[in-house]
């Protein structure tokens, strides 16, 4: 059965809204569609809408768990790599640690540095152990040295220390000409460094 959408406008005027009955069909077929329409819309507003935007919500949470388990998946992947890996840096650490003296040994460290330098044909005006600096697990033992000498002294002086079975380095050094040199190949010039060796804190200290 096909309805008439035609409207004679000239009989709106005549129409009671309170009889719906008596309302052209066309009319009613227009005012159904609106009300519809205006029934979805509102049931977007007030409802659709909110559960779309928890849905996306939703979706972005989703996205970072993915993100977090993929990270989470590729350390489990890495597991047996990072144990392999962390091991070796124990071993690393271990020959590290027995670089460092312990407190009996200091002395002999002392002792291998002036040894180091006399036999590279240096001579010491001034060698001055002073005090410990603690830091987390060594301490620091700074000397004071003043050599005299020459640059080719200096030079194998400096590659000696860094051969030593334990760590020793050099810091704030100057060299400058030595005033009191007789000759220009008798110790000309005067080095001076703050040379440092390395102490293992023992754990009951």
């Amino acid at each position: 059965m096909a309805i008439d959408l035609n409207i004679d406008f000239s009989e709106l005027s005549k129409i009671d809204p309170n009889d719906v009955s008596r309302w052209p069909m066309a009319l009613k077929a227009i005012v159904i569609v609106l009300l519809s329409g205006g029934v979805l819309f509102a049931g977007y507003w007030f409802d659709t809408q909110d559960q779309i935007a928890a849905l996306e919500v939703e979706e972005k949470k989703e996205q970072e768990l993915k993100d977090i388990f993929k990270i989470k998946q590729g350390k489990a992947a890495n597991l047996e790599a990072y144990k392999a890996q962390m091991a070796e840096m124990k071993i690393s650490f271990g020959a590290m640690l027995r670089q460092l003296p312990s407190k009996t040994e200091v002395a002999e460290v002392l002792v291998d540095v002036s040894q180091t330098g006399i036999k590279n044909g240096l001579e010491f005006d001034l060698f001055k152990p002073e005090s410990e600096v603690p830091a987390e697990f060594y301490a620091e033992l700074p000397i004071r040295i003043r050599v005299s000498g020459n640059y080719h002294e200096f030079g194998t002086f400096v590659s000696d220390l860094a051969e030593l079975p334990r760590i020793v380095t050099l810091h704030d050094f100057s060299i400058k000409p030595n005033k009191k040199a007789k000759k220009p190949g008798d110790g000309f010039l005067i080095m001076e460094a703050k040379a440092k060796t390395y102490r293992y804190i023992e754990e009951e200290e």
